[in-house]
């Protein structure tokens, strides 16, 4: 099967289509569309509404080869993927739920976390459709033991608190004094926090702002436990689906309590996917097989 990917310049949204692609086996191109203007995107919902299909709210897009599939993400590629799936008789496939669209995609694979309802062509996920393959960023010595600190940082749904990350920070050394601890941080990392970590004696220290490169796949592959903001909703998805590491929340300050990402590590502690560190380890290994949860929905 052939799917034609559709980017919105978004690492969060375009990673979510591409891991669908490879998960289910299929080759993709992979093109970037632009709705022309904020007019254009609000013409969007209003003429999906219509029945209206219209290349012309978005950046023209050349297809010359057969595609079975359609794929994206995010509000800016919903209108012109069903645009284009029509265009190309392939199936559309909506990653994430597409808000203010008709459901009427051939396919939509929605979140847990955001309530999706009950539809023949919905499949829902408890975490974010992801892929991680480490790099060789980190090599490990096959003689030592690794615990991962994944840090994030702030967003319109939480904080961090510095000093009680410390706090955090301080029981996990004193937990594992033998074992080698790893640290990453994020772009949205708060400088008092990244401070704060380099007072800690670290085996590998990857602060993003001055070092911006991506060690979490190879901190997942190797670690015996992995401790992680509970900031982001990539981030838990890599770690409870990839690994063989125990993960474990590390607090932040939600501004809403009901927000997407604590609902989704709520639903996670439920099904025993995720501990909240509270000083004290959990033991909760197991991990989501997507490419299982896949399996059949084309």
């Amino acid at each position: 099967m052939k799917a034609l990917v559709l980017s919105d310049g978004k690492p969060g949204h375009v990673n979510q289509s591409l891991a669908f692609a490879e998960l289910s086996g299929c080759d993709h191109d992979l093109i970037e569309v632009r709705t022309r203007g904020r007019l254009a995107k609000g013409l969007g919902y209003l003429f999906d509404r219509c029945g209206v299909y219209s290349s012309s709210l978005f950046t023209p897009v050349t297809c010359d080869r057969h595609y079975d599939l359609v794929v994206s993400a995010g509000s800016e590629t919903y209108y012109a993927n069903k645009v284009l799936a029509r265009r190309l008789r392939a199936r559309s496939v909506a990653i994430m739920l597409p808000r203010g669209f008709r459901y009427d995609f051939d396919l939509i694979l929605a979140q847990e976390h955001d309530n999706p309802p009950s539809r023949d062509n919905l499949v829902s996920l408890p975490i974010n459709l992801c892929r991680v393959s480490p790099r060789g960023v980190f090599r490990p010595d096959p003689d030592r033991r690794y615990i991962s600190l994944i840090i994030g940082g702030n967003s319109r749904h939480c904080r961090l608190d510095a000093a009680a990350l410390k706090v955090r920070v301080e029981e996990i050394f004193a937990l594992f004094p033998a074992a080698d601890k790893l640290v990453t941080t994020s772009r949205r990392t708060p400088d008092e926090v990244e401070r704060m970590l380099e007072t800690f004696d670290f085996a590998d220290r990857v602060i993003y702002s001055r070092t911006p490169k991506n060690p979490i796949p190879d901190y997942l592959a190797y670690s015996d436990h992995v401790f992680l903001t509970g900031d982001s909703t990539s981030m838990v998805s890599e770690a409870v689906s990839f690994g063989n590491g125990c993960v474990e929340i590390l607090p932040v300050d939600y501004r809403r309590p009901d927000s997407k990402i604590a609902a989704m590590i709520s639903h996670l502690e439920e099904q025993g996917m995720v501990h909240l560190f509270d000083g004290t380890l959990g033991h909760c290994r197991a991990k989501i097989d997507l490419q299982q949860l896949l399996k059949g929905v084309l």
